[in-house]
Parts: structure tokens; sequence; C-alpha cells
């Protein structure tokens, strides 16, 4: 058994020790793709500025650039950006030169924090404003909504203006009756209202309190931050740290990302939905070519076709309403599509809708803001595109509710990136990002140096003292505290764990710690030496009886880290998961390996001493 689990532990160990290539990753954005092209462009690129690469390869529609040195790795990036990071997302990292054979059968390197290997690190700026003008601009809804329902007639549509949603009547008791409308509505309870007369108009004016604008702010940091963490969860990455930083910023640093392009992409994209009832009564394309829109309505371009698709103005369900999403393949077109389920305000409005509609149209409306880079007067600057498009205009074929599917999307990749954004769920206000880092493995090497320095320094030291202190029973230890480094190694391979440096100090610990139990099973084995006990029975008492002890010890200690790493965020995690590792495998390698060990040499023998110190 002991030799199984050692074997298994050097094969997954056996990734760590190749060598890893400084490399630029490259992915295409949308409407684009990575092929022999880009290959090419990139080739050229790096060429004619005479700087050398060991190799591109293409693989999963993505491009790793590989090089010698960090310093070629850095300046290809300077290189590359202007000229294809309109067309293209780069990003810093490393590719290890593991085999494909030894890949395929789940070996994997350890993942590294942004403190030893780097990862991304991303500053956004939320929208504020606009998220309180999305409030507004609802308030503005939901008071027409109310002067319909209690028959109140207007001068003309509410309007906004400073902050304020001001409706016009005629005389002074409409006014009034409206004022009274809204102080019964509990929606509206905590509004502002004022009162005011000008040209013979009486005007209501309603407004959100301070403290109303401040909770609308808040949410909207706090609703952006669950989002964001939801989306780079949903990619797969370990120990992502999302948090507020000021009054409207966000910073999100992924240590070790092993993708991060797919990082940039989804915290760039913007995308959702609309469901929209189509028209069935007016013509888009004379709506178009004369600019008036009929009211209510509002024109849109098809996908693909250019085609104008008038849809009502009144929304049926949003990407907000959205719970759960994933893409897939359409049975009977075999198109790619994304399977939605509503939440129950949602579905119950589609189902009413679906209801009494069955046989007319329905649009869907894709919304996206896409950034792209625009050079300005020999200065690379952010452009922000909004685009919104039809996708899908179909009849109503049956009432349906919480669950329905969405087709019209251009690829398999875009459903599953809408998919992975739908379901991760809507923004509570626009973002912007104002500084990205994709941090080099340059910048953490000196840490992994003294890590690896720490750590090769606290194992000689104990393997000096132990053969010092316990002759062969103290090499026995040192054999099961190397195996146990192996197998922690191994571990944290295959868990794909993120190594951070508080994580190397949780070695060096280990390492420490590995051998106390020996030295407990040891000093019990000697003190029954002592006693005049025979060597084959001082090493069957010394772990009888040192074993309750060691367990007690390391319960304790276990019980501590599963608690920091339950309680503790970041570099205390790093901290909690080696050291929560490392006790499990030196328990193994300390009490099993060591017994195991001694048996093959001791075994069945009549032997009169054992080489263990400090007896007589």
């Amino acid at each position: 058994m002991v030799l199984t689990v050692l074997a298994i532990g050097l094969f997954y160990a056996l990734p760590n020790i190749f060598d890893q290539n400084p490399s630029i990753q490259i992915a295409a954005k949308k409407d684009q793709v990575v092929d022999e092209k880009t290959q090419a462009q990139v080739t050229k690129i790096l060429k004619e500025a005479n700087l050398p690469f060991k190799e591109i390869v293409i693989k999963d529609k993505k491009m790793w650039v590989k090089f010698d040195h960090t310093d070629q790795q850095f300046k290809a990036q300077n290189l590359l950006e202007p000229k294809i990071g309109n067309q293209y997302h780069t990003a810093l990292t490393t590719v290890a030169e593991v085999p494909e054979w030894l890949t395929r059968m789940g070996g994997k390197t350890m993942k590294l924090g942004l403190d030893l290997k780097g990862g991304v690190h991303v500053v956004i700026d939320v929208k504020i404003e606009e998220a309180v003008a999305k409030k507004i601009k609802a308030l503005k809804d939901d008071l027409r909504s109310l002067k319909r329902e209690r028959k109140i007639r207007s001068k003309g549509r509410p309007i906004i203006k400073d902050g304020q949603v001001i409706l016009a009547f005629s005389d002074k008791q409409t006014r009034e009756k409206m004022m009274d409308a809204v102080a019964d509505d509990d929606r509206f309870t905590d509004l502002r209202r004022e009162s005011s007369d000008s040209n013979g108009l009486f005007y209501a004016k309603l407004s959100f309190s301070p403290r109303q604008l401040k909770e609308i702010k808040a949410f909207a940091i706090t609703q952006n931050i669950t989002t964001l963490r939801n989306r780079v969860n949903a990619l797969g990455v370990t120990e992502p740290i999302i948090q507020r930083q000021g009054e409207r910023r966000i910073v999100v640093q992924v240590p070790g990302a092993q993708d991060p392009t797919a990082i940039k992409i989804i915290l760039n994209a913007t995308a959702t939905l609309e469901y929209r009832a189509g028209d069935t009564e007016h013509n888009a394309r004379e709506a178009e070519s004369t600019g008036r829109i009929p009211v209510g309505y509002k024109l849109y371009k098809e996908r693909g076709t250019g085609r104008p698709i008038l849809l009502k103005r009144t929304i049926i369900a949003t990407g907000n309403q959205i719970t759960g999403a994933s893409s897939g393949i359409d049975s009977q077109d075999g198109t790619p599509m994304v399977s939605v389920h509503l939440d129950a305000a949602g579905a119950k409005k589609m189902l009413d809708f679906t209801t009494k509609n069955v046989g007319k149209p329905m649009g869907v409306v894709f919304i996206e803001d896409q950034i792209e880079n625009k050079l300005v007067n020999g200065k690379m600057i952010k452009v922000t595109k909004h685009l919104e498009e039809v996708i899908s205009l179909a009849s109503i074929r049956s009432p349906f509710g919480p669950q329905f599917q969405t087709t019209g999307l251009d690829s398999t990749q875009e459903a599953y990136e809408l998919a992975l954004l739908l379901k991760a769920g809507a923004l509570a206000a626009p973002i912007e990002i104002v500084g990205e880092r994709t941090i080099g493995p340059s910048l953490g090497q000196e840490s992994i140096n003294q890590g690896f320095i720490s750590i090769i320094m606290g194992f000689c030291l104990v393997v000096m003292f132990m053969v010092y202190y316990y002759r062969t029973f103290g090499m026995i230890a040192n054999i099961a505290l190397l195996t146990n480094l192996v197998l922690m190694i191994a571990i944290l391979s295959l868990m794909q764990a993120t190594l951070t440096l508080p994580g190397i100090a949780g070695i060096v610990l280990t390492v420490g710690m590995a051998v106390d139990a020996n030295v407990l099973i040891f000093e019990r084995i000697r003190e029954e030496l002592r006693n005049g006990n025979s060597p084959q029975n001082s090493i069957h008492a010394g772990y009888a009886k040192a074993f309750s002890t060691i367990m007690d010890a390391n319960i304790t200690t276990l019980i501590a880290a599963i608690v920091l790493f339950a309680a503790g965020t970041g570099a205390i995690k790093g901290f909690a998961v080696t050291l929560l590792i490392g006790i499990m495998t030196s328990m193994f390698t300390a009490i099993v390996g060591t017994r195991a060990i001694l048996n093959f040499m001791y075994g069945g023998k009549n032997i009169k001493s054992l080489s263990i110190g400090g007896v007589k």
C-alpha cells in the first residue's frame, strides 16, 4: 500500500519538474477567429521587430506564443497589443512543457498564486450614475402606470429633469389627486414630493430621497460584486479576490489564472436579453425610411440581415429575471441555443403574455456593450459601443412560462458565453475596466526562490537533527519526510489548489511538524528499551502507546486549519490549504510509512539492539 501511494504521488508530482515557458495567450474577440492567418500575422509582427520566440501553438481556439525569457515576453506584449488589440485579447501567462501522455493521464502542474506566478489584476469602475438613472426611469414608468390605474389625466407624458420625474396637470385638484395616489402606494412612500405652478400648469415633482439614492448606489456596487464573482467562479478558477475599492470601484484578482484571456473577456462582457412583443400593425421599412416611429414602438435591426423590425417598448422579461441558463444545440435545426429559466415574476408575466398572444410574434433582443480600442491623435483610447439587435423573431405557437429556448445565436461559443452571463446574473450598473494587469511570473520569481530556499533549509536542518539524534531511525523518519513533501505537491497539483506565499509558509511549518509524530514514537521506543523490553516489543509498544497522543495533537491542529480555511480569505486560505494537506499526509507517512520500513528491516528477525541513539 505504501509503495502504491508513493508511486501515485511521484507520478502526479512529476509535472512540476518541467520548465515553465513565458508565453502570450491570444484569444479572439467577437466575430474573429484564431487560425493560421492569425499565426502568420503575429509571426510577421515579431519578425519585423527582430523579437525571437520559441514557438507558436494553436489549441482550443486559442494561441500561445512561447518565449525563452520574460523580457522577450513583455516586449512582445507591448508590441502586439496596439496592433491586434481590436481583434484579439492578449494576456501574459506561462505554459509548462508537460508531455502529452502525462497530461492525458491527469498530470497537471501546481497553480501558483498572484504573489508567486502572477495572474489577473483588474480595477473596475461602476457607473453608479447610470444605476441611479435606470431607477429614475423605472420610477417614471411606475408613475405612468399608477396614473393609468387611477384614471388621472395629465398634460403630456412625465419627463425626467435634474433627477426628478415631473408631471404636468391642467388644474390643482388633479395634481393633488395624483399626489394622494402616490402617498397611498407603498412603492412611493419614501419619495420626495414637491409642487410648483408655472404658465397656467400645475407640476408634481417626485424624486428619490438622499437615503434612497445612497441605497441605490450601494446596491449597484454589491450586486455587481456578486455578479462578477459568479462569472469568475463559473469559469472554474480558484480563490478569486473580488472586493470594493473606494466609493465606486471594484478590484478583481485571480491568482494563478491558467486562462487569463477568458477572465478578461467575461469581465468585459455585458450581454443580456430582452423579450418584447412584435409588431403586427405597422410597416418597419417605412418607419426606417421616414424616421417616424409609431408611438409605443422601437425600431431594431435583425442580426445578419439588417432587416428593420418594430417591437413594442413594453418589456415582457429581461436578463434580471433569468435565474438559470444553459447552452446547447437546438434539436430541430441544429443551431446554437440557450435554455432559459425565469423567476416567479418573470414566468407569470411570460405565461400571461404568451397565453393571450398565441400566433403573434415575439422578438428577442440581444444587448451588449462592446469596448473597442480606437486610435485618436496618436493615442489609443477605449470607446464603448452599445449594440442592440434582434436575434430571433418568431410566432408564439403555444403558451409557455418559466422555461423555454432562445435561438438565433451566431456560434456555440456565443451561446456558451451568453448562458454564462445570464446564469451569473445581470449587472446592476454598467462597468468599465479602468486598469488591468496580467502580472507576469517574473514579479513572483524572487518569492518562489526564497520560498524554495526556505523549504530546502528547513528540510536539511530537520534531516541533520534526526540523523544525529536518532541514527538509523532518524534516516527512516527523513525518508518519510521526503515522501510527505512529494505527496503534498502531488495533492496540490491534483486538486489544482492555488499555492501562495503563505502556502509556502504552511509547507515549511509542516516540514517541522511532520517529524513530531516520529519523535514521540522514537522516544517511546527508547523508554521501552531502557525498561528492558526486547527490540521487537519496544517497536510495537512505541507505535501503540504514542498513537493516541499523536492523534490528539494532529486533530486539534486540523480543527484550527479548518477554521482558518472556512473563516479566512486570500492569504489565510492559502496557508490553511497547505496546512490541512500537510497534516493528513504527515500522519500517513510518519505512522504508516515508517512502520512499513521498520517491518521490512526488522520484521520476523531476532535482533538484539536498535540504532536509535540515546540508549546504552
